[in-house]
């Protein structure tokens, strides 16, 4: 079946089962990061499937939160997992098209991240932990230098493009690079902001992600840890795919077919597998720095960003 011919609902149900192969996939991403990271450390390290086990002890815990906390402090994993999931329905992943059009434009897919990091810093602010503040805090800062970079990066590609629907810009590049010194420039810097979204060293820290942005997660415990934890590795799953679907729109399928389909998760979950692969090879090769001297090694994306614009506004 052509995806032109395809009825509005059936789109919204293949979304939804679109999300749910991305969400079931995380654990596996994350689990394939920490097992190269133990390697790199000269450690066996836990098995490739260690993140579903955990995330299967963690379900059945009750959860337990602090006697101050209110309202934003439970609702927040359900809000951080929701949002995730909404950006993986609108993402061109299989198709060259968004399919749910509706959440496929990029300011909305960059509000939704922002949604994200806005709840996830409120919930540490909620806990009444001194911890969990100081994590909210660093997690705001890291916002305003990183977003920035690949708002920019991405508004270069939408000029250049005339959309900013992602599945338009995806289905375009996908015909080749129509400027491409421009494109390429926002190519590094949105890898360079997505390597960050992804909480990747320097901007956190192997094994010991509680030191820095993550320390709103102190307080949380069971069942809602494990839906924050889950909902952080699907927004490593769906930044990576959003960098790949903008930039590397290849091995998409043509029609809705079971042939073309299964064609074109076999080249997702190559594509996805290699970007968790160099993003982990280069965060072990890193050493950790210093939160507060972080603007210093932005300023370098968002420059390779304003440089994109240049090239773009020179026509190169």
């Amino acid at each position: 079946m052509l995806i032109q011919q395809t009825p509005e609902w059936g789109m919204g149900l293949f979304a939804v089962c679109q999300a749910v192969i991305l969400l079931a996939l995380t654990p596996l991403m994350t689990g394939i990061s920490r097992q190269i990271r133990a390697r790199m450390h000269s450690r066996r390290g836990p098995g490739i499937l260690q993140d579903y086990r955990d995330l299967n002890k963690l379900l059945k815990r009750q959860p337990v939160g602090p006697v101050q906390s209110g309202a934003m402090f439970r609702v927040m994993p359900w809000i951080l997992l929701s949002s995730m999931l909404l950006v993986a329905m609108a993402l061109p992943v299989f198709t060259q098209t968004s399919p749910f059009g509706g959440a496929g434009d990029l300011i909305t897919l960059l509000y939704l991240f922002a949604l994200f990091r806005f709840f996830f810093a409120l919930s540490g602010l909620d806990s009444s932990s001194s911890f969990a503040g100081i994590g909210a805090s660093r997690e705001l800062t890291l916002g305003i230098l990183v977003e920035p970079i690949l708002i920019l990066g991405l508004l270069v590609v939408a000029l250049i493009v005339g959309s900013t629907n992602i599945g338009t810009i995806s289905a375009a590049l996908s015909q080749g690079w129509s400027s491409p010194l421009a494109i390429f420039m926002a190519f590094l810097a949105c890898g360079f902001a997505s390597f960050i979204e992804m909480g990747k060293i320097p901007f956190d820290v192997a094994e010991a992600e509680q030191e820095l942005q993550e320390g709103p997660l102190t307080e949380y415990s069971g069942s809602d840890f494990a839906l924050v934890k889950w909902g952080i590795g699907l927004k490593q799953v769906v930044v990576a795919e959003m960098f790949l679907a903008v930039f590397l729109p290849f091995g998409k399928a043509a029609s809705l077919t079971p042939g073309a389909l299964l064609l074109a998760l076999g080249v997702m979950f190559i594509k996805l597998l290699v970007v968790f692969v160099l993003a982990s090879l280069v965060e072990n090769s890193l050493a950790r720095g210093r939160f507060l001297l972080t603007h210093h090694v932005t300023w370098l994306g968002f420059g390779v960003s304003a440089l994109a614009f240049v090239f773009y506004f020179t026509g190169l």
